[in-house]
């Protein structure tokens, strides 16, 4: 008896390293065939190159795009055409963060933050579900944040970014439950990546792995079908004390 995953077709955004990276790992150890994106070809080639090594027998590409461009959207769906023909499996991971209050928070840093972490899982989304409409099924996981639902000072351009994720992605799985596809979402609290555009490469070892993310992301996707795991938090186990 196959796996449920094997020979599905996958896409992740934002997949060069993290998060995305150990999601497009983690299902090509599980048997599906991965592309990933990302918006430094040179990041994007290294990472396929990493993740080819690790998955000898499946296929395994990358295309450069920035997912707040509908146009360069577009242009990564029809690669993803052209090498699986269809689509199963939608990862929306590409995201990242501006912390600043909401008087020092620019225009452009705005726009930014809503074009990647919101307007991209739109666009990739709906892509996605045109695919999806032929093929007669699919899942979609959206990777947010608990900034979508508990606000910070210092968050107002990323909470508002992470808040309308989620209710975007409340919204696509009650539209499309009956066309067989399923809509998740998972909120995890700190994670041991490079992600603040101020942040340093520095380990925590008391933050979660983006491999737990990804394990997290494998059992929502190997759910049978009649069952939707819609929302997923997630924090580490013992944060540091203030």
């Amino acid at each position: 008896m196959s796996e449920p995953l094997t020979n599905k077709r996958a896409l992740v955004t934002g997949a060069s390293k993290g998060i995305g990276f150990a999601i497009a790992e983690a299902l090509l150890a599980a048997g599906a065939d991965v592309i990933i994106c990302g918006r430094d070809p040179g990041q994007l080639k290294a990472a396929v190159s990493r993740l080819a090594k690790g998955a000898p027998g499946r296929k395994v590409a990358g295309h450069p795009a920035d997912v707040s461009s509908s146009e360069q959207v577009a242009g990564l769906f029809q690669f993803v055409d052209r090498q699986f023909g269809g689509l199963d499996i939608l990862i929306n991971n590409a995201g990242f963060g501006i912390f600043r209050a909401a008087a020092e928070l620019s225009v452009d840093e705005w726009d930014r933050l809503i074009g990647t972490n919101l307007s991209g899982a739109f666009y990739c989304s709906r892509e996605a579900l045109e695919r999806f409409r032929r093929s007669r099924g699919g899942s979609i996981v959206n990777i947010s944040s608990l900034a979508g639902k508990n606000p910070f000072a210092g968050g107002a351009g990323y909470n508002a970014s992470k808040f309308g994720l989620n209710g975007f992605t409340e919204a696509m799985m009650m539209d499309h439950r009956h066309d067989n596809v399923r809509v998740s979402y998972v909120m995890p609290g700190s994670v041991d990546t490079e992600f603040a555009a101020e942040s340093v490469s520095k380990r925590s070892d008391w933050k979660i792995a983006p491999e737990d993310i990804a394990e997290i992301v494998l059992g929502i996707l190997k759910m049978p079908e009649r069952t939707l795991i819609s929302r997923v938090e997630v924090r580490p186990s013992r944060p540091q004390k203030d």
